[in-house]
């Protein structure tokens, strides 16, 4: 469900942050546990950082950031250097902004990622991969949570890519299964995130 369906007006502003270039995006291959993860080996490329850094100070965003990350290391490890660039304090790790499963995939070329794309658009689950309206669940609730622990606060959510497409919608109430029309965030980028207008 979305969480935030029936809620007016926020109380925070949200940023979504795209982790920077990772040692997976560069290999193209699909990295969507944490068991695949745990070992640390696809955290950010060096060239990554470099994007983590750029975007942070070009963001505006002070020392009062709220920030949360997934628990993936590419996305730690971007949440903590926008952090330290910020001064802002202590990351937050909410499992609620983990990489989408990408089920049999996981592993796989990213080329795969298509096919799970057209899958949600016609309605579709792959083998073993999280729907999109589980994915809007998890991340639309942690907004709602957030929501209600904030006030008057400026929140960066560091995820994934399709976590990220899928929690846009939410924003804008778009079906989570169309999250691809939506205009993708790039390695890095931080963007506000727009609630629609009613």
């Amino acid at each position: 469900m979305n969480h935030l369906t029936g809620v007016t007006e926020l109380r925070n502003r949200y940023f979504l942050m795209r982790h920077g270039q990772s040692k997976a995006n560069v290999a193209g291959i699909i990295v969507s546990s944490l068991a695949r993860d745990a070992g640390g080996d696809y955290g950010l490329t060096d060239p990554g950082r470099d994007q983590v850094l750029a975007s942070a100070a070009a963001s505006g965003l002070g020392e009062d950031t709220v920030i949360c990350s997934s628990p993936f290391a590419r996305a730690r490890q971007t949440a903590e250097i926008t952090r330290e660039h910020l001064g802002a304090p202590p990351v937050t790790t909410e499992d609620a902004l983990r990489e989408r499963y990408f089920g049999d995939w996981d592993g796989t070329a990213t080329a795969n990622y298509d096919k799970v794309w057209a899958d949600d658009q016609a309605g579709r689950t792959g083998p073993g991969v999280e729907p999109a309206a589980e994915v809007l669940d998890r991340v639309t609730s942690l907004v709602a949570k957030l929501d209600a622990a904030h006030d008057s606060a400026t929140v960066l959510l560091v995820s994934h890519g399709d976590a990220l497409q899928i929690l846009q919608a939410g924003f804008l109430g778009l079906d989570p299964a169309n999250h691809r029309v939506l205009k993708h965030l790039e390695t890095a980028e931080i963007r506000e995130a727009i609630r629609a207008r009613t």
